[in-house]
């Protein structure tokens, strides 16, 4: 079931929009994480290889990772009479409603269900690590703020952002939140990022910096694929997918709800824009 493809799902953008957000997310990219801690490294660092490592050991993992997942809800599968469709839910239900159900019927659940919940733990502080340094990062660059004042003060303000997550409905809106933002404003900020990293900057520039200080060298099919593949697929993909919602919907959620989280994309975006354009001009 896991390794088996199902060809019909190729041509629906939505698949395509969902693989680029999860590789977005995964990767931490279009969110200025990656950014962020490549202006730690050594002015001389490998970059291209970094860059070849950290895709390679992040997929590699992931894809080992699938393996231990699907043993275990095929495991849950085949002891409660259920379809691999029925178990294979992703998302919230998955990590705490599925996957615990499996591990209660292996031996020794109680350990391994530690072992499963204390890893969990450790990849959310982990991903709110990269998360918060990506905003604290930028803070001290831009205002001199303290890491430690800003770390404080983007802690609070997400903890009371979050409440609302804490309701009856709360389960709702984090899929909805999580939806709009990892399925649209990731995509959205990568083509933005590939017409400025492509044409403002120029790609070549770029590529000749990483060529000088890599043992592997980045042939021109790498501005290619920034300045025209990437923003082109980016782009298609975007426009079908938002077709698609606009004309199907979001399984079973009202529209007007999918609507608050499109808008809470664009409001974003548009304060990003303009504090940008704001502080560029106090310059």
């Amino acid at each position: 079931f896991y390794l088996a493809p199902n060809f019909s799902k190729i041509f629906s953008p939505s698949v395509w929009l969902a693989a680029y957000a999860q590789t977005f997310f995964s990767l931490s990219l279009a969110q200025g994480i990656m950014i962020l801690y490549a202006s730690h490294l050594k002015e001389d660092s490998d970059i291209t290889n970094n860059a070849f490592i950290t895709a390679l050991a992040d997929g590699g993992t992931a894809f080992l990772a699938g393996f231990a997942v699907f043993s275990i809800l095929g495991y849950l599968s085949y002891t409660s009479n259920a379809s691999m469709q029925e178990i294979a839910r992703g998302g919230i239900g998955l990590a705490f409603i599925t996957y615990p159900a499996a591990i209660s019927k292996i031996p020794f659940a109680s350990f391994f269900g530690i072992i499963f919940f204390l890893a969990l733990l450790t990849f959310g502080i982990d991903s709110a690590f990269s998360m918060v340094e990506s905003i604290s990062g930028a803070m001290k660059s831009k205002f001199g703020m303290s890491r430690e004042k800003t770390t404080l003060l983007i802690c609070i303000i997400g903890f009371f952002a979050g409440l609302i997550f804490t309701y009856g409905n709360g389960l709702y809106w984090i899929e909805i939140i999580d939806y709009s933002i990892s399925n649209f404003a990731l995509a959205i900020v990568g083509l933005f990022e590939c017409i400025l990293f492509g044409y403002i900057y120029k790609a070549e520039k770029i590529r000749g910096f990483a060529n000088f200080s890599s043992e592997i060298k980045v042939g021109r099919w790498f501005d290619f694929m920034l300045k025209i593949f990437a923003p082109a697929v980016l782009t298609f993909i975007l426009l079908s997918s938002f077709i698609q919602l606009a004309t199907h919907g979001y399984k079973d959620y009202p529209s007007w709800s999918i609507s608050a989280g499109l808008f809470l994309v664009i409001l974003l975006l548009i304060i990003s824009i303009w504090m940008g354009r704001k502080w560029k001009r106090e310059q």
